[in-house]
């Protein structure tokens, strides 16, 4: 008897309006018990997992790229895009930064936090409705920076447990 080669299956996870790559690579991997050379492995992409996680988009992912990883993930490309910084406009790879108001509202990392142009929180609907509050880039409690989003799992302070929604009151406004 023939025994077929079995093929790993995977959760979804769907992603959330505005969220980074790493944010959601790092949920994928989570919900699917991966790490990200075992991702990478999954998509055909070596280490390049790895460094999207960490804001390393240069050189930026090929649409090739995109294709193997939106078969993994079961996210079509056009979103995979949407998860990016916009071409031409400048990131900031550290410090990572957080609007703690927008992670009550959606428990997410948003790509636009990490963009040099963006000075500050304008809300989740920016068309009605603005926050206009400052980002924060280390947590008000302790002062340990925040991690990559990627190692975001539970949605608090890695050294003291700090939720990210109890930080929203230490946020001011600008």
């Amino acid at each position: 008897m023939e025994v077929a080669e079995i093929k790993p299956w995977l959760f979804r996870v769907e992603p959330y309006q505005g969220e980074s790559l790493s944010h959601f690579l790092g949920r994928f991997r989570q919900a699917n018990d991966l790490t990200p050379t075992g991702l990478g492995k999954a998509a055909g992409l070596g280490s390049a997992i790895a460094r999207w996680e960490k804001f390393r988009f240069n050189p930026p992912p090929s649409h090739q790229q995109l294709e193997a990883l939106a078969k993994v993930v079961g996210v079509d490309v056009d979103r995979l895009l949407q998860m990016l910084p916009p071409a031409g406009v400048g990131m900031k790879m550290e410090p990572i930064r957080l609007c703690a108001a927008c992670y009550i509202e959606s428990p997410c990392h948003r790509i636009e936090w990490q963009l040099k142009v963006t000075l500050g929180c304008v809300g989740e609907a920016r068309r009605t409705h603005s926050h206009n509050l400052s980002l924060l880039s280390e947590c008000p409690n302790c002062g340990a920076r925040f991690k990559v989003p990627a190692l975001w799992v539970d949605g608090w302070c890695q050294r003291c447990f700090m939720t990210f929604p109890d930080m929203a009151q230490y946020q001011k406004h600008y």
